[in-house]
């Protein structure tokens, strides 16, 4: 490997070689086959009728409370447009996904960002939050190896929202495009399915979003909503006027590549390598940056580092670019702070170019240190 080859940690997609090309053309083929009329033809802003049924089941949900998107951040985009008006307060982690922040903002709501820990969104510093006044609309959890941290809530933690969310009155979020891309570990229930179980006062409180992009390819740019029924009918109201309809040819694909089980399979495949990966920088990270702290992720694309307090990452980006090696800086996931850290996405880069990128990256680390 030349130092002149670009080695991005940068971006959360995965390498070509874990996309199931083959099995989505064949996807493709069969939904041309299958239904030549539903693909090629508008749809309607719910969804491809076959995809959304097999979400519903998927989730044990009605159908009707399911509505596809171009991929989770329009879905993303579509719950903070219906829910959040200008002057609004919605709680979100600290850090958390970097658009979530431009999109609350640009809404003109008032941000809280509430601390993350090592088992997910700080609930203690939540509730002091609530009790000092504060009557969020909404508040944005992305559950499970959660971007750009890496970490997973706890299912105390999930049991404690919901409860928080029904005291004071707000809706969860529960962003969930990672969840199947588990390396160790149980899965853990989610919260929609919790508040379902639960029933009652907290059976609204959950609106789920998801995506097939991490799982089987972001050209897809299929994704997914599940709420209840009024807040999927307002959605689908408001997507009529903006597209008519989302992609059916994509949508069709994925539900024959997700109907044949070959979902199954990308999804193990996808885990495997990036299981891999994950362990790979965490180990070359101990070895060649001293100081650098950061919790391991059970899962996803993402790990975040913490450096030591003379390395400002203004400065560490430019240098690292020099030696070719991508990153990004810590202070894009926070409204304050983060001037020390970054987030490692391992999704695109393979095992053998990770030790690699780290030997530049601590090399631009000394460079820029002081």
């Amino acid at each position: 490997m030349t130092a002149e080859q670009l080695i991005s940690f940068a971006r959360g997609a995965p390498s070509l070689d874990i996309v199931d090309v083959e099995g989505l053309s064949a996807a493709a083929v069969r939904a041309f086959a299958a239904d030549p009329a539903g693909l090629t033809a508008y749809g309607n802003s719910y969804g491809y009728a076959p995809l959304r049924k097999w979400v519903a089941d998927k989730h044990g949900v009605a159908v009707d409370q399911v509505l596809i998107t171009n991929g989770s951040l329009q879905a993303d985009a579509f719950l903070f447009n219906q829910l959040v008006k200008p002057g609004d307060h919605v709680v979100v982690e600290r850090p958390t996904y970097d658009r979530t922040l431009l999109n609350l903002r640009s809404l003109g709501a008032h941000v809280h960002q509430v601390t993350v820990r090592p088992d997910g969104v700080d609930t203690a510093e939540l509730r002091a939050l609530l009790e000092s006044g504060v009557r969020p609309t909404l508040a944005h959890i992305i559950p499970n190896y959660q971007n750009p941290a890496g970490v997973t809530l706890s299912v105390a933690k999930r049991r404690e929202l919901i409860e928080l969310a029904v005291e004071y009155g707000f809706t969860i979020f529960e962003d969930d495009p990672y969840v199947d891309i588990r390396f160790r570990g149980d899965a853990l229930p989610s919260m929609l399915s919790m508040t379902k179980l639960g029933g009652g006062d907290a059976a609204d409180v959950v609106v789920h979003a998801s995506s097939f992009t991490k799982t089987v390819c972001p050209g897809v740019r299929v994704g997914y909503l599940v709420g209840a029924k009024q807040v999927i009918d307002d959605i689908a109201r408001n997507a009529t006027n903006l597209y008519i309809s989302a992609g059916q040819v994509a949508q069709g694909i994925v539900y024959e590549f997700c109907r044949s089980g070959d979902i199954d399979r990308s999804v193990a495949t996808v885990s495997a390598a990036l299981a891999e990966r994950a362990s790979v920088l965490a180990e070359s990270l101990r070895k060649h940056i001293p100081g650098v702290e950061f919790t391991e992720p059970d899962g996803g694309y993402f790990l975040w580092i913490e450096l030591p307090a003379d390395v400002h990452v203004d400065k560490l980006l430019p240098a690292a670019a020099e030696r070719g090696v991508a990153v990004v800086k810590g202070s894009d996931f926070l409204l304050e702070g983060g001037t020390s850290a970054l987030r490692l996405a391992f999704s695109a880069v393979t095992a053998d170019q990770i030790d690699e990128g780290v030997r530049r990256l601590a090399d631009a680390i000394e460079a820029v240190r002081g």
